[in-house]
């Protein structure tokens, strides 16, 4: 039978739904849990629900495995030690076989019979992912930790600058993927960094993302919330390390900018010192550039560039020196013409430094760490498209 739309799914045949659950100490709520979930499933909609138990210390494991027994949709996954959420949902999602995949806490904070309407656009053929808001929604909501709040508003806009998009809500567990997109991406994050590393690269395959809006019940500490100030601060440096190497060229030029004062801070500081140790200029300006080099490398793979985007790790540093040498050369003819010039030799060291910083940000981004362009976004499907002949 002819597709009814793009995403290769009749409207008219049933469709199956991988449902993930990721789960560590939730024996209070994960088997209400899971007959919410099942409670969606129709004659439209078949499912398969992952359950990921990511070493339990309470009775999950227990009742997962009671579950498993009685419910033949189900599947239990386990880890041996605790590698926190985001490695539960690459076990998972490794395992999904269904049409699309599906997160769920096991929690309950989400509601599962949102998950319907977040399949909508995905079965039209409209979506490729589709995230549900719990700040657009008309449904009741939970009020509670305004902090938590704004941090969320906060990471959510830094994630749209970089990505170009427009959510509401990056922080938000429902997710739904075409299990080609999703199983497509190689998940590094093992704990709450799931959340900007997924829409990170989801945002730089330029597929269709749609939002809509879900309900809340949110908890509190005392009720079993795990997430901490230690995630907010991984999922800032999340937003950067898996956005910056793709963004666009201005853009990146500014965080370079960054490392790139950073480092100059740092040589600029050991060439004075160096030179008042009596080492000589010459000495003093090449043994500064190398160490400020070396941070300049730690600081570009952590937050900037792709590490090993072209190189493996051997000829990258290969390139790496060579660019370094080359811009060394420059720096010391550049810093000795301008004393040459009159110009006192911290100044003249602070001109050099300038130039130096665009020749290492040109060599860095071009030959050391070149990354290919994100591509076009993928483009909407006319209804006339979807018409079968």
């Amino acid at each position: 039978m002819a597709a009814d739309n793009d995403s290769g799914i009749s409207l008219s045949n049933p469709i199956k739904l991988s449902v993930i659950i990721p789960c560590y100490n939730e024996e209070a709520t994960l088997e209400e849990c899971v007959h919410r979930v099942l409670a969606i499933q129709d004659e439209l909609l078949k499912l398969e629900l992952i359950v990921v138990d990511d070493c339990s210390k309470d009775k999950s494991l227990e009742i997962a495995r009671g579950l498993a027994q009685r419910i033949p949709e189900l599947s239990l996954l386990q880890h041996e030690v605790n590698k926190g959420k985001g490695a539960a949902l690459r076990t998972g999602i490794a395992h999904a076989t269904g049409d699309f995949v599906a997160i769920q806490d096991a929690d309950l904070e989400y509601d599962p019979i949102d998950l319907k309407r977040l399949l909508i656009p995905l079965r039209n053929g409209d979506a490729d992912v589709v995230f549900g808001s719990r700040f657009l929604s008309t449904e009741f909501r939970r009020v509670l930790y305004f902090w938590h709040s704004l941090a969320n508003s906060f990471l959510t806009t830094l994630s749209n600058m970089l990505t170009d998009l427009n959510l509401t809500d990056m922080e938000t567990c429902y997710k739904v993927f075409r299990r080609q997109v999703i199983q497509s991406i190689t998940i590094e994050e093992n704990r709450f960094g799931f959340e900007p590393e997924v829409v990170a690269k989801i945002a730089q395959m330029r597929v269709r993302i749609y939002e809509t809006g879900i309900s809340y019940r949110g908890r509190t500490y005392a009720e079993g919330k795990k997430i901490g100030l230690k995630d907010a601060w991984r999922a800032l440096y999340c937003i950067l390390k898996y956005n910056l190497p793709k963004v666009p060229l201005p853009v990146q030029f500014v965080f370079y900018a960054c490392i790139g004062g950073v480092a100059a801070v740092v040589n600029l500081l050991c060439f004075v010192l160096l030179l008042r140790m009596d080492l000589g200029l010459t000495a003093s300006v090449l043994a500064a550039f190398f160490i400020a080099a070396g941070v300049n490398y730690y600081l570009s793979i952590t937050l900037l560039f792709r590490h090993k985007a072209k190189w493996n790790t051997i000829a990258e540093l290969l390139v790496y020196f060579i660019l370094v040498v080359t811009i060394s050369l420059i720096d010391l003819g550049c810093t000795r013409g301008f004393v040459a010039l009159g110009i006192d030799p911290p100044l003249a060291k602070v001109f050099s430094t300038v130039i130096g910083l665009v020749l290492n940000f040109a060599g860095r981004r071009f030959i050391v760490f070149p990354q290919k362009p994100n591509p076009d976004w993928k483009p909407q499907e006319s209804i006339r498209q979807r018409k079968t002949p």
